[in-house]
């Protein structure tokens, strides 16, 4: 709903784009995926799965997961009986629902699960279903805290289970265009990253809609609890749990991460070596504890910064914005596009000579122009555009699924392994962690530590 944006909000993007219209080239699809999607699967071939945490995340993964061919819901689980009626009016009376995911992993003819449970309980539930002989596709942020992360790749590598993080980006044509152009040196050497989210809607700032029966005889109260705080049933904590560290992990993990995601696939870095960040609740002063926006500055070894914004306040039209940087151009990702920006390089310094004497002035700009020949009648470098555009209603998130079932079946690495997700999550919890030490924070990325 606010993370798909297939046209181009910004006016300097749209102005790029109008000027990049005479240097358009199609994205295309692998052939391999456009093969797979018209090839026929047999019944006896289906992976079966079920959906832990059916929420909005949640209902709208298992819609995707099953476009992809051979794929079957056999259960739902869920804290609130509401969205487990729910499942049935969706996918039929004979779904097994459950409010204890435990039921489900006990099955031996479910293969894997689909995880969109409220962050603090990604680990348990992850942990859970490998150990259960499951395959695990597990929403972002990978953790909740730092110290979840080694539990889950422990757990992945021990069981030799499939564990892919839910950051569909990068199975994403677009971050694939973006990633090769970046290696082939189109824009030179990456020296900063500037990401951007931002929202103004009530609904954009997690305010979701808390249904009318939300009650303890409804909502398994102790279960969403789980390793939280013990508090009475609080239906909006319950419904609208983003806006709590308890439950979530603020706009870090929420949308910083899909930035990282992003950002480590195309430049190939393991992560930031220091972390910087403010914050503060601006607008949304509602009970909740976490900011409604924030600004990070991270430090990357391969020698660019990455700079990160999320506003839940913004005045203008929702939005994002993806832009490398590097010294012979720049890259920007906007919704199914990648734009190419160059101006060439004048070797020509330009004179200063306006407070110096007439004579002076005519004797150095007759050096100047014998040196530097005019290259341009205009005396300025024209800008070079190229944009690429993945086919009309291309999703990143299809693609993402449809990897992952392809290495249920195969065995074979997943593009978004437990490493490569807590790499991502890691960086971006850096930002709270910044934020309520009130310091800057070292971070080790290839031991995947605060140092």
């Amino acid at each position: 709903m606010f993370n798909r944006r297939n046209f181009l909000k910004a006016a300097s993007v749209t102005a790029a784009a109008s000027a990049a219209s005479r240097h358009i080239q199609a994205l295309s699809l692998p052939e391999s995926l456009l093969s797979a999607q018209d090839k026929p699967v047999a019944a006896n071939d289906h992976i079966q799965v079920a959906l832990i945490g059916a929420g909005i995340q949640g209902q709208g993964d298992t819609k995707v997961a099953l476009q992809v061919p051979g794929v079957k819901l056999l259960a739902v689980a869920d804290c609130y009986q509401g969205r487990l009626d729910h499942a049935k009016e969706l996918w039929g009376s004979d779904l097994q629902t459950t409010k204890h995911y435990e039921e489900i992993l006990s099955r031996k003819d479910i293969d894997a699960v689909i995880i969109a449970t409220p962050d603090h309980w990604h680990k348990q539930a992850a942990v859970d279903a490998m150990n259960a002989g499951k395959d695990v596709y597990l929403e972002k942020p990978m953790v909740h805290i730092h110290a979840d992360g080694p539990e889950i790749i422990a757990t992945a590598q021990k069981t030799n289970r499939i564990l892919q993080v839910g950051s569909q980006r990068v199975s994403s044509i677009v971050y694939a265009k973006a990633r090769d152009l970046l290696a082939s040196g189109a824009i030179g050497k990456v020296n900063l990253v500037s990401a951007r989210w931002d929202r103004n809607s009530s609904m954009g700032a997690w305010n979701y809609t808390v249904p009318a029966d939300a009650s303890e005889s409804t909502c398994d109260w102790p279960r969403f609890l789980g390793t939280a705080p013990k508090i009475a049933f609080n239906p909006e904590k319950f419904f609208q749990w983003r806006k709590w560290k308890d439950y979530g992990t603020g706009v870090a993990g929420d949308l910083f991460v899909h930035l990282f995601s992003g950002t480590h696939f195309c430049t190939g870095s393991k992560g930031p070596t220091r972390a910087v960040s403010t914050a503060g609740l601006r607008f949304w002063n509602d009970g909740r504890d976490a900011p409604d926006v924030m600004l990070a500055l991270f430090d990357y070894p391969e020698g660019f910064n990455l700079s990160l914004r999320v506003n839940f306040v913004d005045g203008g039209e929702e939005s994002e914005g993806f832009l490398f940087s590097g010294d012979e151009g720049q890259l920007e990702i906007a919704g199914n596009s990648v734009i190419v920006t160059r101006v060439p390089h004048e070797q020509d310094p330009g004179l200063v000579i306006g407070t110096y004497t007439e004579a002076m002035q005519t004797q150095l700009r007759e050096e100047h122009d014998k040196k530097y020949p005019r290259q341009h009648p205009t005396g300025e470098p024209q800008a070079q555009y190229q944009k690429f555009v993945a086919p009309e209603g291309y999703s990143d998130s299809y693609d993402h699924f449809h990897n992952f079932f392809s290495s249920v079946r195969s065995r074979k690495p997943v593009v978004e392994d437990a490493v490569f997700g807590f790499r991502a999550a890691g960086a971006a919890l850096l930002a709270n962690v910044s934020y309520e030490k009130d310091s800057v924070i070292h971070w080790d990325p290839i031991n995947m530590k605060i140092v």
